[in-house]
């Protein structure tokens, strides 16, 4: 067993052009204010980061780190989630997803994947550089537009798409792999990995790649009525990333998993501010420290009805309540006998 370590926040959700959340030295200030210790940094936003030149110079990436660590911060993983979306993109979601995307390859899906790919190898280098073990990312969808069985898919449709996206994927795993750094994939619907069993159809195609892994976000296992608690007893040797993230799920006579058209406050799936919605964090962390899990608690603000600034406030004593200081003995250790190998064989009957 070992200690989860944090509290620590996802920056993506709270950037923006005023202060103090459009530079890395005011916002780090901010969480370290709110009681953070660490940060996730959202490597597409050049207000608060520049991924070519953390892949490139170590002076930056010192910079960075020093940057954080006068806050009293420490950087827990760099996000690509908009870049790992584009390596995948099905022609239904082109338009849709083509402002993630740097201004010269929008239009052009072709090149939109090539520099996603180069993204994503950046990001490699770069967390490499800033000393990181883990990366936080989108897997991309070819196969979600077909994710409910009607109309009837054609033999071979799932399989072709897991295919591809395996073969796109696979030499950014071997650069990751090069680096000594984790891809932790964020299992999230609209994605092409969404549950245990897309993302062991991935798996089986990479070949087992020790690099490719998991985030793990039970509000994404709520929303899609998915056993969260039964995924880290089934997946916690891959789960090397954590998004703290609450969510609720009230099905009614008129929705239910499907009431995505609807607002978001008015769906039955929503996602709340950690302990407002109805995940068992108690159990969440439990089940992690019982199986070792050993990196970052990070809050991912996301939530229909509060304030992101309250839901930031109180996400940091959330999760330092939360994390568990794991034993270094047992609790009966008090009454051990001392009774040695012999005396154990005589207690059996097994002494002649």
């Amino acid at each position: 067993m070992k200690t989860i370590k944090g509290p620590a926040i996802f920056l993506a959700q709270f950037a923006g052009d005023a202060e103090p959340f459009n530079g890395l030295h005011s916002i780090a200030r901010w969480a370290a204010g709110h009681g953070y210790k660490g940060v996730q940094l959202p490597s597409w936003d050049g207000r608060l980061f520049d991924l070519r030149r953390a892949a490139e110079s170590q002076d930056y990436c010192d910079e960075v780190r020093g940057t954080l660590g006068e806050a009293g911060m420490e950087l827990t993983e760099l996000s690509t989630h908009l870049q790992g979306q584009l390596v995948a993109v099905h022609p239904a979601y082109d338009l849709a997803f083509d402002g993630f995307a740097a201004p010269e390859v929008r239009g052009n899906a072709a090149a939109r994947q090539e520099w996603a790919v180069e993204q994503m190898k950046l990001a490699a280098r770069a967390s490499q550089r800033l000393g990181l073990a883990a990366h936080a990312t989108f897997s991309g969808a070819l196969a979600w537009p077909y994710a409910y069985p009607w109309p009837q898919r054609p033999a071979g449709l799932i399989e072709t798409a897991f295919d591809e996206l395996a073969r796109r994927w696979r030499p950014i795993l071997d650069a990751f792999d090069a680096a000594g750094v984790d891809v932790c994939y964020e299992i999230h619907p609209g994605e092409d990995l969404f549950d245990g069993t897309t993302f062991e159809m991935f798996l089986q195609r990479v070949g087992d790649h020790p690099r490719c892994n998991i985030l793990y976000d039970p509000s994404h296992f709520v929303l899609q009525q998915l056993d969260y608690l039964a995924f880290i007893d089934i997946y916690h040797p891959r789960i090397r990333a954590f998004h703290a993230k609450d969510a609720e799920f009230n099905p009614t006579g008129r929705q239910g998993v499907y009431s995505g058209y609807a607002p978001w406050a008015e769906r039955a799936g929503r996602f709340r501010s950690l302990g407002d919605g109805q995940v068992d964090f108690g159990a969440v962390f439990s089940k992690l420290s019982q199986h070792g899990y050993d990196g970052w608690a990070v809050l991912e603000w996301e939530c229909c009805i509060k304030d992101s600034e309250q839901g930031a406030a109180e996400g940091a004593p959330f999760i330092a309540s939360h994390i568990i200081r794991v034993a270094d003995c047992a609790f009966d250790d008090f009454a051990a006998s001392g009774v040695d190998e012999a005396a154990n064989r005589t207690m059996l009957g097994l002494a002649r």
